[in-house]
C-alpha cells in the first residue's frame, strides 16, 4: 500500500496540523490499548485533569497472573455476547486499571476526564462514577445502554468522539 493509500489515524495526519486535545488523548489511549492482553477487545483508557494525564489503563488479567494470551478466553469458549457475564473473564478493564494505578500512587481524579478507546460497560460506568470523574471521552459503541443511562443520571458529560482530519 502506498503511503497516499493509507487510512487517516493518529499517525497520519495532514502536515502542519496540530490535533485538538481530544484527539491527542484519544491517540494515547489507542496506543495504551496496544499493551491488552485481550483476545476479544483491546482497550486503553487515560485519565487526564487540566490537559496533564494522571493515570492510564489497558485491559487484561491482573499483575502476577497468566493473561488471556496464555489461558485462552473463557468467555469466547462458552459464547458470551458482548456486554454480557463480565465476571466470566479473568481481566479488569482498561477504566478499573487507570483508576487502580491512580489509587496505588496516590493520585487525586475527582473531576478528571476519561478518554477511553471504546463505550464504558455499566461496571466501569459505575466505578467511574464514584471516582468523580466529570467527563468519559470514548469512540465507538458497545452493547451497554444501562451504562449510559447511569452517566447521564449521574450528570456525567459523555462524548461519543468521532475522528475527522
Amino acid at each position: 500500500m502506498k503511503q497516499d493509500d493509507r487510512p487517516l489515524t493518529a499517525a497520519v495526519r495532514p502536515a502542519g496540523r496540530r490535533p485538538g486535545w481530544d484527539e491527542y488523548f484519544m491517540d494515547i489511549a489507542e496506543v495504551v490499548a496496544r499493551r491488552s492482553t485481550c483476545l476479544r477487545r483491546q482497550v486503553g483508557a487515560v485519565i487526564v485533569k487540566e490537559r496533564r494525564i494522571l493515570a492510564s489503563g489497558y485491559n487484561g488479567a491482573p499483575a502476577g497472573l497468566k493473561h488471556c494470551l496464555e489461558t485462552g478466553c473463557l468467555r469466547e469458549q462458552k459464547k458470551v455476547p458482548p456486554g454480557e457475564r463480565h465476571e466470566l473473564c479473568r481481566g479488569l478493564h482498561a477504566e478499573q486499571n487507570a483508576l487502580i494505578q491512580a489509587a496505588v500512587y496516590g493520585t487525586a481524579i475527582q473531576g478528571a476526564v476519561c478518554y477511553v478507546t471504546h463505550q464504558p460497560c455499566v461496571l466501569c460506568a459505575k466505578i467511574l462514577i464514584n471516582a468523580g470523574i466529570k467527563k468519559v471521552v470514548f469512540q465507538g459503541e458497545y452493547p451497554d445502554s444501562m451504562a449510559l443511562e447511569m452517566f447521564e443520571e449521574a450528570g456525567v458529560e459523555l462524548i461519543n468522539y468521532q475522528r475527522g482530519f
